[in-house]
């Protein structure tokens, strides 16, 4: 039996997007899947060192791990018009160097908002803290991300939103990518292909089954906001476009590793097509 540990971020999507598993509607034989959720700065962390088989990540975090860590085409997370947001106290007037609370230096909202703001003060905090950072004061502004960005108190305003931060510097016909899952190249090849090809299955029974497994997710309080509020926030980020990346998704992910580059945040330029598991190698397999 091989025991395979999903390492995802406690926010509705990713929990959704992988429960299928945990639930049983989805098995591999002679594989049994465990999990553990964690904040995504500390599985980019994680990453870094090593630490999971299968785990979630911010986008902008894989050139940093791309030599150990196979980018999978599954569990992903664009915003198409929407995306993290930049909030502060109401009238308050933000200076060049005000001081903001980010989730984490790997998330892709962090790149970004270091290309917009590059004099701003960055303190980095778990995600569940940023608002009440922003209403008590400690920072002049915060970037929310995951259920925040639908629940976040009346006190406060967005400043900016990173999806418009994104159209200002990548163009206006592509997606916003945020997270998505890599898996251990340590990994046999054919055992790499058989999870992910798993997970895919997940996420799409999952999809298909939305209604059914969210009423599942808020009885096991598994899930942070009301059952409205989840519908709206998987309608967001665990959908469609989140079972299998798609020509164009590839196509923003390639920008973004490129404003990467151009701003000095990674020493090479790639190309998000050439990390991917090669499935090809299962029709070799099965010829």
């Amino acid at each position: 039996m091989n025991n395979i540990l999903v390492a995802h971020s406690p926010d509705a999507d990713d929990i959704f997007m992988y429960y299928a598993i945990k639930l049983g509607w989805v098995n591999l034989k002679d594989t049994s899947f465990d999990n553990i959720a964690l904040d995504i700065e500390t599985l980019n962390q994680a990453t870094l060192k090593g630490e999971y088989d299968i785990c979630a990540i911010s986008f902008a975090l894989y050139p940093f791990v791309k030599n150990d860590f196979a980018l999978l085409k599954t569990a992903v997370s664009f915003g198409d018009g929407y995306g993290p947001k930049l909030v502060k106290l109401k009238d308050k007037k933000l200076k060049r160097n005000f001081k903001v609370a980010l989730s984490g230096q790997y998330t892709t909202n962090a790149l970004l908002f270091k290309i917009k703001y590059p004099e701003a003060r960055i303190t980095y905090l778990n995600f569940l803290e940023i608002e009440q950072a922003v209403l008590d004061g400690t920072v002049d502004a915060g970037v929310l991300i995951h259920e925040s960005i639908l629940t976040y108190d009346k006190k406060l305003e967005v400043e900016n939103e990173l999806w418009d931060i994104w159209q200002e510097l990548a163009g206006k016909d592509l997606p916003l990518p945020l997270g998505g899952m890599c898996l251990r190249r340590s990994i046999p090849l054919n055992k790499a292909i058989d999870y992910e090809n798993t997970l895919i299955k997940a996420v799409n029974v999952a999809n298909n089954n939305k209604l059914l497994l969210s009423k599942m997710l808020i009885e096991r309080d598994l899930i942070r906001v009301d059952h409205d509020t989840l519908q709206t926030y998987l309608g967001l980020y665990a959908n469609d476009d989140s079972i299998e990346l798609s020509p164009l998704q590839f196509k923003a992910l390639d920008k973004l590793y490129s404003l990467g580059y151009e701003h000095g945040f990674y020493d090479e330029l790639i190309k998000s097509e050439n990390y991917l598991i090669p499935t090809e190698y299962e029709e070799l397999r099965n010829s």
